[in-house]
Formats: structure tokens, sequence, C-alpha cells
């Protein structure tokens, strides 16, 4: 019996939370109010032109009795006069309500959108690993069209017919007290079942909004890896999984129909019966009403299934909106990423100190385990190990992207805690394996964010000086050439140096290299080398590298393994003593010769042969 109450109590109170962000908008928000009360005024004065139209059909009379300013109006004039300045009135409201409304529910969508979007640039990287990207596209989409639908249609008509039944049940009132009591009996079993109906709404539109995540999740990671499903004849799997997907969105959204198509019908069953035993009385107790008292009131009451069955009909729309609602506001209720620190530094020498740092990302498995770590400013360390010896996992600590667990990481014997996000990450420029770029111009690409507004010479100079701008040379429209999403209309090659020439144009002090060179052919790796040769002077470069050649002129190596830094020295000292840094040389080694003896066109064959 609790769970009635708590759903009642959740919806409330997603419904006031809603209605907080009418505030900027409560202005328009009154102005359609009156406009809909307007419009639900006109409905009894409709029905009340009636009666004096059939009470002169009845006794013969032909002006308008008992009203001061329409007193010795004749009705053949008043009556289609009277109608038309009452459909006039009510299109004056409907205009009101309608149009103001809807400027309330957009604008109301608007700010939902934005809020929506900028909580996910504030929330921190754990919430991205545990929610995957169709989910969260979805909650832009399809969740706020949701609440759209519930803003806009629905409270237009839960004010309007909702405004319309009382002002009819109102004049039923005034016209025969006692028969309307009759059909208020009726309301407490419309109540229930609008109530029971509800709560189906609600459960089965948060099934299909669930559902359509993972139909967009499943579109999203087919258009992303679009290359890999036909490079590998995954075609007809998708198909099959998209299929499967889309079958049981539908199969949700039947049920809701089937709901909503069982729902109204009842309900009107039990309006009209009602309506049923109306007539009954009123021919049974007419008393001394007039005939036009007794049609006007008939009419009326004739008016009121329609608004009830207009508001039975919107508690769908409402309940798909509440779970719009409720999952776009469990989203911005997500704590933001931790930033408490208060030291700002316009500049850093880039001196890093890590001491007994440890780490895990579930609270169970260690990924790092009492890492001690010094680099002095303007040294190159390379990370060497394994693949999930925790390498990526320390550099992300770095500019924070996780906050650290046990241990410290200082940047000029400051924790990288007390600086502020901003400030921090202003110091560090990052390349990775996973390029990232944006459907926007080259030039736009290299200096983005707080690049912005570098000078076009200091783009082309880092393009220049990370071997890019040979191929940006050659697209049609240079440096203004749109690319593409995430770069599609270039090579893996090009989006790299492209990165790199970001990280360049930031000339941060330190600088880390995740497999920045991973997706370079030899030739263009030789030369990014170069480039990075030359931008690594005088900065702290953290590089983690799996091909060990693009190492071997670091300061100090560390080998990890298993979350521990086993080995540290420079790349002779580690080779001389034939441990585990000797040992992933050798087979690095081995496998480089196999490529080259497998390789007919390779270049190092035809030099040795």
């Amino acid at each position: 019996m609790q769970h009635p109450v708590k759903a009642s109590a959740s919806s409330l109170k997603i419904y006031f939370r809603l209605l907080g962000y009418l505030r900027p908008f409560i202005g328009l928000f009154v102005t359609s109010l009156l406009g809909f009360v307007v419009f639900a005024s006109a409905q009894p004065m409709l029905a009340s032109i009636l009666k004096f139209f059939v009470d002169g059909l009845a006794d013969g009379t032909s002006t308008f009795r008992d009203i001061p300013l329409l007193g010795g109006l004749d009705l053949a004039y008043g009556v289609p006069l009277l109608l038309l300045v009452i459909i006039f009135w009510q299109g004056l409201g409907s205009y009101l309500g309608n149009y103001f409304l809807a400027r309330v529910s957009l604008g109301l969508i608007h700010d939902l959108r934005i809020a929506l979007f900028e909580s996910l640039l504030r929330l921190p990287n754990t919430y991205f690993d545990q929610n995957n990207s169709g989910h969260l596209i979805s909650r832009i989409t399809y969740n706020v069209t949701m609440v759209t639908g519930a803003a806009t249609d629905a409270i237009k008509v839960v004010i309007r017919e909702g405004l319309t039944v009382v002002f009819l049940f109102g004049y039923l009132l005034w016209m025969n007290w006692k028969l309307t009591l009759v059909m208020v009996a009726i309301l407490p079993i419309i109540g229930v079942m609008v109530s029971k109906a509800s709560r189906k709404f609600r459960k089965q539109s948060n099934k299909i909004q669930a559902a359509m995540g993972d139909l967009t999740h499943i579109a999203s990671e087919m258009i992303q890896g679009y290359r890999v499903v036909r490079g590998f004849g995954g075609e007809d799997y998708e198909a099959e999984r998209f299929r499967a997907s889309s079958k049981a969105n539908t199969a949700k959204q039947l049920r809701m129909a089937r709901t909503s198509a069982v729902f109204t019908p009842a309900l009107q069953l039990v309006t009209f019966a009602s309506m049923s035993a109306l007539l009954f009385l009123v021919l049974l107790l007419r008393g001394d009403a007039s005939a036009g008292d007794l049609v006007a009131y008939i009419t009326a009451a004739g008016m009121l299934p329609k608004p009830i069955r207009q508001l039975s009909e919107v508690s769908a729309t409402v309940q798909k909106g509440l779970a719009g609602a409720e999952s776009i506001f469990a989203q911005l209720d997500e704590p933001r990423e931790v930033d408490l620190g208060t030291v700002e530094r316009d500049r850093v020498s880039g001196r890093i100190e890590i001491r007994k740092l440890s780490f895990s990302y579930d609270g169970e498995h260690q990924i790092l385990d009492d890492i001690n770590l010094v680099i002095e400013p303007g040294q190159m360390v390379a990370l060497v190990g394994r693949s999930g010896s925790g390498k990526s996992t320390l550099s992300s600590l770095i500019p924070r992207f996780y906050r650290c667990g046990d241990g410290q990481i200082l940047i000029d014997s400051i924790d990288v805690r007390d600086f502020t996000l901003r400030n921090l990450r202003r110091h560090i420029a990052l390349v990775t394996q996973q390029t990232s770029l944006f459907n926007d111009s080259v030039a736009n690409n290299i200096a983005y964010g707080d690049l912005a507004d570098a000078p076009r010479k200091s783009i082309e100079e880092a393009a220049e000086a990370a071997y890019a701008s040979e191929f940006i040379n050659k697209l049609p429209q240079g440096y203004d050439t749109l690319i593409g999403e995430n770069g599609t209309l270039l090579s893996g090659g090009q989006r790299q140096r492209l990165a790199i020439a970001r990280a360049i144009l930031k000339n941060a002090p330190i600088l880390i290299l995740d497999e920045a060179t991973s997706a370079l052919d030899t030739e263009s790796e030789r030369h990014i080398q170069k480039a990075l040769d030359r931008v690594m002077q005088n900065r702290t470069t953290l590089v983690i590298a799996h091909r060990l050649s693009t190492i071997e002129k670091a300061d100090i190596i560390m080998v990890m393994d298993q979350g521990r830094i086993v080995e540290c020295g420079s790349h002779a000292e580690l080779l001389a003593r034939n441990g585990h840094y000797a040992s992933l040389h050798a087979m690095q080694f081995n496998e480089d010769e196999e490529e080259i003896e497998t390789d007919p066109a390779s270049p190092q064959q035809g030099t040795a042969a």
C-alpha cells in the first residue's frame, strides 16, 4: 500500500521541480492561464444561449428577460449576435492560452536541454565510463522530447480542459445543485481509474525510454564503426541486433498503446453511464423548470465528457514526460567533477613528484600500487610495460581525469588536488592514441578551446612543427577545410598529427604522450619524432610507448608490471640488467625482424639485399 503513495509523492516532486524552471517565464505563463480562463468561461455561455433560444420558441418570448444590458433586445438579433461575441471571446482565449504556453514550453525545453548538455561537460570521467553514449544521446533527444509533450500538449489540456470542467460544474451547480451532486458521485471512480492507469503508464514509459537508449546505442556504434562492420562482414549481425532491439521497443510501445486503448473507452463508459442516469433524473425531477432550463442543463452536462476524456488521455503523455524528466533530473543531480582546489599559477616549471600512489577504479581491483616517481623539469620519462600494467591510468591521474586514491601527485610541490581543475589542465598538453577531432575546420581543430584566439600564424607554425602542413596545404580549402565527424576525411596519421599540432600550439610546460605515434606510418613517425624531439625541449614529458624504439632517448624509462614500477633506468642501463625491459625489447625486436622478413615491399629488406 505504500508504493502508490511514494510514486505520487515522487511525481509531485518532479512536477514542482519542473515548475521551478518556469520562473523566468512567469509573466508569459500567467498570460496563458488567463487565456485559458477566457476560453473555459465561454463553454457555459454557449449553453445559456440555448436556454433563451428554446424558451423563446416554447412560450413565444421575443426579447431577453431578466438581463440588465439586454433586456429590450429582440431574440432574433440577440441570439446570433451573442453567439458571435461568445465565439470571438472563446477564440481570443484560445489564442492567448496556446501561443503564450507554447512560448513557455519551448523556453522550458530549451533550458532543460542546455542544463543537460552543460552537465555532461561537468561530470567526472567515471560517469562516462559507466554510461554508454547511446543512452546519453537518447536522454538529450528522446527523453527531452517526452518532456516537451508533457510541457506543451499535456499542460495545455490539463489547464484548458480542467478549467472547462470547473466552469461547467459551476454552471450546473447554479442551475440545479441536486442533479449535479449525482454527477459528482462518479468522480471518485474516475479518480481511481486515472490513478491506476497513471502508474502503469509511468512504468511502461520508463521501459520505453531504456529501450530507446539501447536502440540509439546500437545505431551509434554501427555508424562510428562502419568500417569494421563492413570489413569483417558484420552487416547481418548488426542488422539482426538492431532488428531485435527495435522489435523490443515496438513491443513496449504497443503495451503502452494497449493500456491507453483500454483505459479511454472504459472511462467513457463510466462517464456516459452517469449521463444516462442524469437524463433519467432530469425527466423524473424536472419540477417547474422551463424547457430552456432543461435544454441548457443537459447541453452543459453533455459538454463534460469531452474535456474529462481529454484529461484522462493526457495522463499517458504526462507520465511519459515525468519518466523523461526523472531521468533528466537524475543526470542533473549527479555530483559534478570534484574541484575543491584554490591554487592557480600562471606558469609552472613542470616538476612532477608521485608519492606512494595507489589507485583502483572500483575500490576492489588495484590498478596502481605504491608508485613513487620524480620527474625533474625538462626531463623525458617513458613508461613501458604490457597492456593493463597501469601506464595510461597513471597518465590520467596527473590532469585529474580521475581522483587519486592513496598517495599524492605533486606539480612544483603542490598537490594536484589543490589546483583548480581549469588551471591545472592549462599546464598540461595531452596527446592520446584515440584522437578526438570535431566536424570543424582544420584551423579550429588545432586552435581548440582555450586556444581559439590563437593567431593564424601560430596555428600554421604549430602545424608545420607537427609535419601536418604538407597535407593541410593540399586540402581544398587548406586550413579552412571541414574535416568531417572525428576527422573522417583524414587518414589516421593525419588525424594524429593534428592532435600533436594542437598540443604544440598549447605550449604547456608538461607534455603527456600516450601512444601518440601509434597511428603513424614509419616515415610519418620519423618526422613526428623529430617534431616531438623539438617540442619536448624545456618541457617535462611523460611518454607512454608501445614501440620501444621511440623512447630510447628518454632520460628515465620506467617499466611497469601489474600496477607497480619494477625497473627504472636509461635504455642502456635497463638492457644491461637483462630484466623486464630487456625481455620486452628482445620480444619486440624479434617481432620487427619477422615483419621485415614477411614484407616483400619492405625498404629495409631491399637495403639488406
